[in-house]
């Protein structure tokens, strides 16, 4: 929660169940911490398989521009070099934009072909009829 308050990302904290069940349920999560203190992390989520979606990446704002974030997207996407579809969804913000695309992604709209990105976010209990977080099979590779 500390982590996440600090980057400003309060929809996440409103919910504190919601977003440790999250983390939970992820494909992939890797962190960097400082004499115990949780200073960063990455989170994917997806099949692992044929996508995996960059959901989180935060560093807490006194350890930026120190490396952190490159070595926890490399650690993250690390066991997924194989995946077709390495996606995320990030705000515009030309420091965020110049980070991805010094980690190899490109915005669609750039690419040699033609593709849409097509996102809806919704309000929070829409889906908390779907399958509870213990009832997911893991993958495996």
């Amino acid at each position: 929660m500390g982590l996440y308050n600090s980057v400003g990302w309060s929809s996440y904290t409103r919910d504190p169940a919601r977003l440790a069940a999250a983390v939970r349920a992820s494909l992939a999560v890797v962190t960097a911490r400082q004499d115990g203190t949780l200073i960063g992390l990455a989170r994917l989520v997806g099949d692992g398989l044929t996508i995996a979606y960059l959901q989180d990446i935060l560093i807490a704002p006194d350890y930026r521009r120190h490396g952190i974030g490159r070595e926890l997207f490399q650690r993250a996407f690390a066991p997924f070099g194989d995946v077709r579809q390495k996606v995320l969804i990030t705000d515009d913000e030309p420091s965020q934009r110049a980070f991805y695309e010094s980690m190899g992604f490109a915005e669609t709209s750039e690419l040699d072909h033609p593709i849409r990105t097509f996102v809806q976010f919704g309000e929070r209990g829409r889906f908390d009829s779907l399958c509870p977080v213990s009832d997911r099979r893991p993958v495996t590779r």
